[in-house]
């Protein structure tokens, strides 16, 4: 896709955009700049807890640390504990990626940049599962993300399927065993069902915040506002 102008035509305050260009010069990229996508914690400090648990039942049932004394039943306990939060975390890292592709959807429209192109949010899943812009790479590698790529295209096809997360109950155990095959399916089969274009390499750019780190730079900018002539 071609862009006819590089800049969206939407109105936000002066301070903010000047500390978003300064950002978003480091890429280098010239793109269209799209609205920054915002995430929330991945997980609790309980989950991290589950987390490790898990790993450690998974890799004892496959023989890879010794068992002890603990029952196979129990390591397969903790494995589902562990799976059904993985799905927590990508049900609403889901609702974080949701809303900025329906944002990035509205911001390309009403800037008029592509004004023959057929625009979905699923043309931005694939900006963010397959295009993602370097500099957003590099941050996500210093969280420690290092399968961003998994972890998107999980929680958009976790939200293919799902509006509201279901209780761990609610789940087959067989299915929380083998859960990423299916969302890489719902994943897919979304992007079949649905007619657009798929954006180029170079086509889009944006920023990635946490949604503390967010917060804290719209309060600077406000501050430098407020305490302007």
């Amino acid at each position: 896709m071609q862009a006819k102008d590089t800049k969206p035509a939407i109105q936000v305050s002066p301070n903010l955009l000047i500390t978003a260009e300064n950002l978003m010069n480091t890429s280098g990229a010239q793109a269209f700049r799209l609205p920054p996508l915002i995430l929330h914690p991945f997980s609790t400090p309980e989950d991290s807890s589950v987390l490790m648990e898990s790993s450690r039942a998974s890799l004892a049932l496959q023989g890879f640390l010794p068992r002890d004394e603990t029952p196979a039943e129990e390591l397969d306990r903790q494995l589902l504990q562990g799976r059904y939060a993985e799905l927590r975390m990508l049900f609403y890292i889901g609702k974080d990626v949701a809303r900025w592709t329906e944002q990035c959807v509205e911001t390309v429209q009403f800037s008029g940049a592509f004004p023959e192109a057929r625009i979905r949010p699923e043309t931005f899943a694939i900006v963010l599962v397959q295009h993602i812009p370097s500099h957003v790479r590099a941050k996500l590698e210093a969280w420690g993300v290092l399968d961003f790529t998994a972890l998107f295209r999980r929680s958009i096809g976790m939200h293919a399927v799902f509006t509201e997360l279901p209780l761990e109950a609610a789940f087959a155990t067989d299915f929380l065993r083998r859960y990423h095959r299916h969302l890489d399916q719902w994943y897919e089969q979304r992007l079949r069902d649905w007619v657009f274009d798929r954006p180029g390499p170079d086509d889009f750019t944006f920023d990635l915040y946490a949604s503390g780190e967010y917060s804290l730079m719209l309060e600077q900018s406000w501050g430098v506002e407020s305490s302007g002539p």
